[in-house]
């Protein structure tokens, strides 16, 4: 019974916890999958298909990638300070993923006002604060009206940060300036509203502990006038030009002392030919034995700093600043950090993301059926092996009338090589009688008396082949992890 169990593969998604990374939860899962039961009929035919495969292959694929494994993907990547939907493929189910990369998409933030970062999340470095005293719920929903509908949105900073092939700090660093204009991208917002207002002193909220560079402030300030100079088409004034002379000679000066620190802090990527050390770890005076062993976690797991202790003052002396909460539907591509830095703009202040939940994401949504949480999957198979074929099955009813095999099926009526098959086998027999009224206008007229080929009509392909055609369901591999 165990060997005739049909493979199962699809589409389901999991409720990502914050800080973690995409990658990780795909990890995570298979490290739960490839061992189990469930997807033992998955394994076994990758295997029997390897064993078929030649040397010549098996060299190809390359180093590492030898081994056996659930194949899986993801719909689109969340941040690690990001929760919720995270659409997940399986098997022959990531061919299906590339669609929900350009799908729409529910997110719900909180906005922090007064300060502004260089990632424009908690998690960066503050690059400046402002006063936030005169900011009001009524300001707050006026200038939401401003972001509804199409509109042209800037990358985050640390988003746009290569331009042909050069980073654009180190454009800053030599003084040079930025060679053309930084890309945007045409966005939709089809849905925003303001969920919550907090009121100052009414929230945990707060901004991060740890100040940019003046290098880095500086250079944010650049990409920041660019950006204003770009959305607003204004040339500046003789004044403003003298202006930013004058402040690009002052952050030479400043450049030429943080070169050092920037190279340590920020930028370099660390020294490959550094060797770990090797040495045991040191153990605690009177400690008996080794340490006990502790479980390794993914790279991905933690990315995030540890939160603030409530303990600790709030970086403020009065109330604090305001927060929002806001919920949108969006198209593809739109940057949620973006959003939450350009509304801090517009109402005379600054903000950054402080919270972002994927609530939704094509036919996937959080708390439904084919979503499951993160942390059922680690519990073990017997919890989450029903729940993902639920899900998968739930999956394959929907995908029912689609039927990916269809354009398959297709091919015999637009391919050349094929013309001597004229209809599927079941519709033969529909389709011959048609066919005869189309080469004369006499129905007792034979075939043959005719050696051209008929030419069908739109009508008579539409009759032929309903019910088969997908041309929603995409060819190409989803996003890999």
């Amino acid at each position: 019974m165990a060997a005739s169990k049909p493979v199962l593969d699809g589409l389901f998604a999991v409720n990502k916890p914050t800080g973690m990374s995409s990658a990780q939860v795909i990890r995570d899962c298979q490290e739960q999958f490839n061992p189990s039961t469930f997807f033992k009929p998955m394994i076994d035919e990758q295997r029997a298909q390897r064993g078929q495969e030649s040397n010549t292959k098996k060299r190809r694929r390359g180093y590492g990638k030898n081994d056996i494994r659930v194949k899986m993907g993801h719909g689109g990547t969340l941040d690690p300070l990001a929760t919720g939907v995270l659409i997940l493929g399986l098997g022959k189910g990531t061919k299906s993923l590339q669609s929900f990369l350009d799908c729409t998409k529910t997110y719900e933030t909180v906005v922090l006002f007064g300060a502004s970062t260089d990632t424009y999340d908690r998690v960066g470095k503050i690059l400046k604060k402002t006063s936030y005293d005169h900011i009001t719920k009524p300001m707050v929903e006026e200038a939401l009206n401003g972001f509804r509908g199409k509109l042209q949105q800037m990358p985050p900073l640390y988003s746009a940060l290569k331009m042909e092939g050069k980073p654009l700090y180190e454009y800053a660093r030599e003084g040079k300036p930025i060679p053309r204009e930084i890309a945007t991208r045409e966005v939709t917002v089809t849905d925003l509203e303001l969920v919550e207002y907090y009121e100052p002193g009414t929230h945990d909220h707060r901004w991060p502990a740890e100040d940019a560079t003046q290098f880095e402030k500086s250079f944010a300030e650049q990409v920041w006038k660019i950006e204003k100079d770009q959305m607003t088409k204004e040339k500046r004034t003789p004044e403003e030009e003298e202006e930013e002379k004058a402040a690009l000679e002052r952050y030479e000066r400043v450049k030429q002392k943080a070169d050092e620190r920037v190279d340590e802090l920020v930028y370099d990527k660390n020294n490959k030919r550094h060797k770990k050390d090797k040495s045991p770890p040191m153990m605690m005076s009177g400690a008996l034995g080794d340490h006990p062993p502790e479980k390794k976690q993914g790279k991905g797991s933690n990315l995030l700093p540890p939160p603030h202790d409530p303990n600790t003052p709030p970086p403020w002396t009065d109330k604090g600043p305001p927060a929002a909460r806001i919920r949108m539907t969006v198209t593809s591509g739109f940057y949620v950090r973006s959003f939450c830095h350009d509304l801090g703009a517009k109402i005379g202040s600054s903000a950054m993301m402080a919270e972002l939940s994927r609530s939704r994401q094509g036919d996937f949504k959080l708390g439904t059926e084919n979503c499951l949480e993160y942390h059922d999957i680690m519990k073990g198979e017997e919890v989450w092996a029903p729940q993902v074929e639920a899900a998968l099955m739930q999956w394959h009813e929907k995908s029912k009338p689609g039927a990916a095999q269809a354009p398959k099926r297709a091919e015999p009526v637009t391919s050349p090589k094929l013309k001597s098959i004229e209809s599927p086998p079941a519709k033969r027999k529909a389709s011959e009688e048609p066919a005869s009224e189309e080469v004369a206008p006499k129905r007792k007229k034979s075939k043959s008396a005719s050696p051209q080929p008929r030419k069908k009509t739109e009508k008579d392909t539409e009759e032929e082949w309903k019910g088969f055609d997908d041309p929603a369901v995409p060819q190409q591999d989803g996003a890999k992890a």
